[in-house]
């Protein structure tokens, strides 16, 4: 692997690379991954997986959308999904980080051959284009002319028709630099800085105002990538391109310690933040290093579930209220996960804050190890909080969702944050039994355990020098006391920011024991509601409740073939933890002579008194528990009655429903089709919805032809909006709102003319009347 160092240098950065060269000397540094050799344990198994998933993969289908923009014949069939729907060829450029890194990590020859192969096809369609592109969009020349020519029409989750084209070249970039630093393709990076050259051409006519404007739509990390060019050439142009596309709307508040994510699509962000970051690392700015740290802490200690990640239905929900989160059957979201523990990785780095390892730890564990399955290899794409319902693993044939990109990149890395190297210092932050060939300093040493059933880790010295031994006392460890033996002796070390420290003269084959005390832990939710997880050192516990009705359980092709659709359980239905809420623990007690098994009792549920509580990482097709409603006596009684109104008011509503879209909600959207013009997405009393001065339309679903009414949910907060509703382009109602109304959210109902409940699909368009806003739009319906 290559790291980022800067070559032929402009003055300015230069001046930057002399400075950050002193620093780098005497600043952390982490290993390679072709250093780190995974051994037996759950990460090693997960790779193997992962490593055959890539290779069941065909590569040619994944070549197909480059190959047929550039006027070549495809020697294949695209795949189906999000592979042929307008996202074509996302898959691509992360099967090109994910090869790179598995090759890094394994040496795999087959691996190799297969990451040769798609950069040789790539480089022909690079060249059949003749500019420098390479990218899967379909017709992806005009949309780029015309954003070029100042043409310039964004959402959210589009740009100039086209679904999030930024974004899906991101993965691009990403892929051809990934081959280059963790592969060493020169190929690649002559196809990287011409692609970047490309990007260059494309916004040299643009305003700074007009490439804003464009940066509306998702754009993946595209000013990490650029900065990464920058940092690889030396060339100061790219590193003026990476703060060109480096979003003030996100970037502006968090420089003034704002937090303003309340209702963002969460995994828009964080690349972004990346990215902010990754300038930082090259100009040296602390002020955007201290808007990515500022980011983190309101996303990791505020917004973060107990596995690590968040996000309900993809966006950022308020950071006192997760109800969304936990009556939801979309929670946290795969991708943002690998995004935040990349971006922990880069602020460790900086700051040596051991809180970063401390989420990364926790996240890589209780998220990203439980994504995926463990004899498949199929990866996950909401993580549910809802208490009672279940996953779905994606298939090679058939799942091309982000969180496939970003999975199968996941479990190709595993070796990249155990071991770190500051000077003569060796720094182990992980537990994950491995190999090291710590080659500048002449050492190789191998970790053994069977962490964490067993609490405890084992390092032998295989070659040896002098060297400082830094071992990470984790936060989850009971008292906060390590016990460190030497070759079987005991030894006193220095304890230095979360670290135990030993420095000495070390022989071949000494032997350093470490022992971490673990003990039972009670999560309370963030936000303070009664809901609580538990968790044993490191390892978030969960519930099997049951296998039954888990339809999807292995996604098929279809759009929404990541979420799981099966029988929602009602929240009635749930098993309480009957208990004061200081008291919730003693509920919980260890399994006799099985590691990591605990029984929960004092549960109120038919059929559920006790449960077996378990590594969630353990638990995969079936549905469970992770967070346990808590409620003393008096409480249970209202909370029951207050849930049954709820529960039979929306089952009422779900059952009368042919189809729904959930507005401004990229997925509910994009499975609907949604066109639009002059309108956007927002979030406000805790709802999300979308408004403008234009129009946006969904192909609405009626294949039995049941539907009889058209339900419409909106806030009626503001003043002078005026919305006409039109079904297959005949109106059917409009509304005229002047925030008159006592109630903040309001339903409208409409009868769906005689002629039209005979269609199979309705095309539903809303938009505003003339020289008015339409009003929020926060959800439509079919009913029966």
């Amino acid at each position: 692997m290559k790291k980022l160092l800067l070559n032929t240098l402009s003055l300015a950065i230069w001046l930057v690379a002399c400075e950050q060269a002193e620093k780098t000397s005497q600043s952390l540094q982490y290993f390679d991954l072709d250093e780190v050799e995974l051994l037996d344990s759950p990460f090693k198994n997960a790779q193997q997986l992962d490593k055959k998933y890539l290779l069941d993969l065909e590569a040619d289908r994944l070549l197909a959308p480059f190959l047929r923009e550039a006027g070549l014949e495809p020697k294949a069939e695209s795949y189906t999904n999000w592979e042929n729907t307008g996202l074509d060829g996302h898959i691509g450029g992360h099967y090109l980080s994910a090869l790179a890194m598995m090759y890094a990590s394994t040496g795999d020859a087959d691996i190799k051959a297969r990451l040769d192969y798609m950069l040789s096809e790539l480089k022909r369609c690079q060249d059949a284009n003749g500019n420098g592109y390479i990218g899967g969009v379909p017709d992806g020349e005009k949309a780029w002319d015309e954003v070029a020519s100042g043409d310039i029409r964004a959402g959210g989750f589009s740009l100039n028709d086209r679904w999030v084209p930024l974004y899906n070249i991101h993965k691009t970039y990403a892929g051809l630099r990934d081959a280059y630093l963790f592969a060493g393709s020169e190929e690649a990076k002559l196809m990287l800085v011409k692609l970047t050259d490309w990007m260059i051409g494309i916004v040299s006519q643009l305003s700074k105002e007009q490439i804003q404007d464009m940066l509306r739509s998702e754009h993946g990390g595209l000013n990490e990538t650029f900065a990464d060019v920058a940092a690889i050439t030396g060339d100061e142009k790219y590193l003026t391109l990476a703060k060109q596309f480096s979003h003030q709307v996100v970037l502006d508040p968090l420089l003034k310690g704002e937090d303003h994510l309340t209702g963002m699509h969460a995994n828009t962000q964080i690349p972004k933040v990346i990215g902010f970051q990754r300038v930082a690392e090259i100009n040296g700015d602390s002020s955007w290093t201290n808007a990515a740290a500022y980011f983190w802490d309101k996303v990791v200690e505020q917004r973060s579930v107990v596995i690590g990640g968040n996000s309900a239905y993809e966006h950022f929900h308020p950071s006192d209220d997760f109800s969304r989160m936990m009556q939801g059957t979309q929670g946290p979201e795969t991708c943002n996960t690998y995004n935040m523990l990349r971006l922990s990785k880069m602020l460790y780095q900086d700051s040596e804050d051991v809180n970063y390892v401390d989420y990364y730890e926790r996240a890589l564990y209780n998220h990203i190890l439980s994504s995926q399955h463990p004899e498949t290899g199929g990866l996950v794409y909401f993580t549910q909080m809802r208490p009672g319902h279940y996953r779905v693993y994606s298939q090679p044939e058939t799942s091309f969702w982000c969180c496939v990109g970003s999975g199968i990149e996941n479990h190709a890395k595993y070796g990249e944050m155990i071991y770190a190297s500051k000077g003569d210092a060796l720094y182990v932050n992980l537990f994950i039994p491995s190999r090291l060939n710590w080659e500048e300093n002449g050492v190789t040493i191998v970790q053994e355990n069977n962490f964490p059933e067993e609490a405890s880790t084992q390092l032998t010295i295989e070659k040896a020098s002098t060297f400082t031994l830094k071992l990470r006392i984790p936060k989850w460890v009971a008292g906060g006391d390590v016990s460190v033996s030497v070759n079987g002796e005991p030894v006193e070390g220095e304890v230095i920011d979360s670290y135990f420290t030993l420095s000495r003269d070390w022989s071949a084959g000494d032997i350093i024991k470490m022992e971490m005390p673990m003990e039972l832990n009670a999560e309370q939710l963030p936000d303070g509601s009664n809901y609580y997880a538990f968790t044993f050192g490191p390892v978030v516990l969960a519930a099997k409740t049951g296998t039954d009705d888990m339809p999807g359980l292995f996604a098929d092709d279809s759009r929404g073939g990541h979420i799981a659709q099966g029988k929602i359980i009602p929240m009635k239905d749930v098993p309480v933890l009957v208990s004061e809420a200081d008291q919730v623990e003693a509920k919980v007690s260890p399994v006799e002579g099985e590691a990591l098994r605990f029984k929960i009792e004092g549960l109120h549920a038919d059929g559920f008194e006790s449960l077996e509580l378990m590594p969630f990482y353990d638990l995969h097709e079936a549905r469970y528990m992770i967070y346990f409603p808590q409620a003393n006596e008096k409480e249970l009684a209202e909370r029951m009655a207050q849930i049954e109104a709820e529960e039979e008011a929306r089952k009422k509503l779900d059952d009368q429903s042919v189809d729904v879209v959930l507005c401004g909600q990229q997925q509910p959207e994009s499975d609907h089709f949604i066109k639009n013009k002059d309108t956007w997405i927002g979030y406000l009393f805790d709802e999300h919805y979308r408004e403008g001065s234009g129009w946006f339309s969904y192909k609405m679903r009626n294949p039995s032809r049941e539907a009889k009414k058209l339900y419409v949910k909106y806030l009626d907060v503001d003043h002078r909006r005026g919305t006409e509703i039109y079904l297959n382009d005949q109106k059917v109602s409009e509304l005229d709102l002047d925030a008159k109304s006592e109630e903040q959210l309001n339903e409208l109902i409409v009868d769906i003319p005689a002629d039209l409940q005979k269609e199979s699909t309705l095309q539903l368009k809303i938009q505003s009347k003339e020289k008015l806003w339409m009003t929020k739009i926060v959800e439509v319906r079919l009913l029966k």
